[in-house]
């Protein structure tokens, strides 16, 4: 397609995965299915951890696309939907996430201690939470979330698709009902999930906004995966005219906001534990403040929040490719590192142990997610071209 508008000359190619990169995801799947089946054999302890921990950055992934998107529904946001349609790529991966978290119940006992018979006999307080902390509850939840987010995925994504054929625009207005009611739901089983997965690591411990924190992570996060997606496409010369510098612009003022949104919880959940000074409740970051973990502890305050927050505060700085690709880069490694000090110290909490479990692992979950996303974007158009909005989209202009 071809045509002029708004000074602007509007293309969409074809997309096909580069060969290198496809290649790089079937590899990625490999050494994950290595580490899984060695750590099976030699090594369950640590394989589970470093499985759970590239499980939940992945998970959020696909969530955070599905999450933003409805979010635009909501709003009825014009600006966004040309870009719209990474994010709904990314939401490819949350049938694999539903997957994944079934065959995490196989690594339940060497994971969570409630799951454990032998040591929910000897803790009387451990023995006061088995209502809710259960296999069968759990595996109950896992399955309402896990399936509750392909449906809502099917219907929000999938009339964003039909969308592409028809040119309907009631398929505009039908996803702003839909959006209301995943994003109630999401709010409700997403905290739930971030509970059950990491919260009951230590189940002594509790934090009331605990979900809120795994959220925020979830959302800062997903920013650092749209804008790199944006700008592979942009580069690629796929989407000529559809993606400006106005969306670097926007998505990254995104990005910065939620860097202070996470820093900000981050805070409320320390200062309030800290200053109440109650025993269950400091043990959490008593074990991260020494062996070492106390270095990772501030690495996350350093480079999660200070680094990104004064790299995204210039309008340059906003829509300069390779500035926001680095503080990307910087966000998604802190992401998972702050999942893994949330694990981590739960069971090591004598040194940091970091190896070739948790990065074969990790390579393992990404290559699923490249394998999905390339799949869906070969079968599907890389921008909505039919959406009502879209004239909105292409002459975007951000003016301060």
């Amino acid at each position: 397609m071809a045509a002029s508008n708004h000074h602007h000359d509007l293309h969409v190619g074809k997309f096909q995965a580069p060969k290198a990169l496809q290649m790089t995801s079937y590899v990625f799947i490999a050494i994950g299915l290595i580490t899984f089946i060695f750590g099976l054999l030699k090594n369950q302890d640590r394989m589970w951890t470093s499985y759970l921990v590239a499980f939940f950055f992945f998970a959020c992934v696909g969530l955070g696309g599905l999450f933003w998107s409805a979010i635009q529904n909501l709003a009825k946001a014009g600006w966004s939907v040309s870009v719209r349609r990474y994010a709904e790529g990314m939401t490819a991966y949350i049938p694999v996430m539903v997957v994944t978290s079934l065959i995490l119940l196989l690594g339940l006992k060497y994971l969570y201690p409630w799951a454990d018979h032998e040591r929910v006999a000897e803790s009387a307080l451990l023995q006061t939470k088995t209502t809710y902390l259960n296999t069968t509850f759990l595996v109950i939840r896992l399955l309402v979330f896990g399936l509750g987010m392909v449906a809502f995925r099917q219907v929000l994504v999938g009339n964003s698709l039909k969308q592409d054929k028809s040119g309907d625009e009631s398929l505009t207005h039908k996803n702003v009902g839909y959006s209301i009611g995943f994003t109630l739901f999401f709010a409700i089983t997403f905290s739930l999930f971030s509970v059950d997965m990491l919260m009951s690591l230590l189940p002594t411990w509790y934090s009331t906004i605990f979900g809120i924190y795994c959220f925020a992570g979830l959302f800062q996060s997903f920013f650092a995966i749209i804008i790199p997606i944006a700008i592979f496409m942009k580069r690629s010369g796929l989407v000529k005219g559809y993606v400006t510098e106005d969306h670097y612009h926007d998505l990254a003022k995104f990005m910065k906001g939620f860097t202070v949104f996470w820093a900000y919880i981050a805070f409320s959940q320390f200062m309030l534990i800290w200053y109440a000074n109650i025993p269950e409740e400091t043990e959490y970051y008593i074990m991260r403040a020494q062996n070492g973990w106390m270095g990772l502890s501030m690495a996350l305050l350093i480079f999660r929040f200070i680094v990104p927050f004064l790299a995204l505060l210039p309008k340059a700085a906003k829509r300069n490719e390779n500035h926001l690709l680095v503080v990307s880069g910087l966000i998604l490694v802190m992401q998972y590192l702050d999942i893994y000090w949330m694990v981590y110290p739960n069971f090591y909490d004598g040194q940091v142990t970091f190896g070739l479990w948790e990065i074969g692992m990790f390579l393992g979950f990404a290559g699923l997610f490249l394998f999905v996303l390339f799949r869906f974007f070969t079968k599907n158009s890389i921008v909505a071209l039919k959406d009502p909005r879209m004239q909105e989209a292409i002459t975007h202009h951000v003016t301060y």
